[in-house]
């Protein structure tokens, strides 16, 4: 792969034509085309969405999207499988994207992904202001859960299928992670 000294800008990002079959995401410059999830992502990221979602409407704590929706952060532009803002932060969702850091971001691994996943755009996050991410792995069905530290993020727990995830975001929230990683 030969790598280019080339550095893409917010605008050069911003004009980049519409696409029904690509993601993109701008990761320190660098413009990052994003595999289609497979389908046991699809149905991991449906089922906790859904769990999250009904948790956070019923208590009205403020509102959850998904992929693909952008996450505007200094230069780089993000787009996590599923996310979560307060109401106190509802400020940062705007008409066309989330102009700084959401509450709550939740990458779900992918082969084409998992990497950057777990690296930079866990640093990128971090550096950022994200109070919590979870980096959900079907494969292993996991679902590692990262806070902030001096450092960066440092990991408060890794869930298991019969496990009980707990998030100081969402104090409360208790999926049941079975569902999480049923099948259709």
């Amino acid at each position: 792969m030969v790598r280019s000294d080339i550095k893409f800008t917010y605008e050069d990002y911003k004009n980049l034509p519409e696409s029904e079959t690509k993601r993109y995401e701008l990761l320190e410059g660098e413009l990052v085309v994003a595999p289609s999830p497979n389908e046991q992502h699809q149905s991991v990221s449906r089922n906790l969405e859904f769990l999250l979602f009904q948790y956070v409407k019923d208590n009205n704590l403020g509102t959850v999207y998904y992929a693909p929706f952008d996450v505007h952060l200094g230069e780089n532009v993000l787009q996590p499988d599923i996310m979560y803002i307060s109401q106190d932060r509802r400020h940062v969702i705007t008409k066309d994207e989330i102009r700084g850091a959401p509450d709550l971001v939740i990458e779900i691994l992918s082969p084409g992904t998992a990497d950057k996943d777990r690296g930079l755009k866990r640093r990128l996050y971090a550096r950022h202001g994200v109070r919590e991410m979870w980096i959900v792995d079907p494969e292993a069905e996991t679902i590692e859960v990262a806070r902030p530290a001096k450092s960066g993020f440092e990991t408060a727990g890794v869930y298991k299928r019969t496990e009980t995830l707990v998030s100081s975001v969402l104090p409360g929230f208790r999926p049941d992670l079975r569902e999480v990683f049923q099948s259709p």
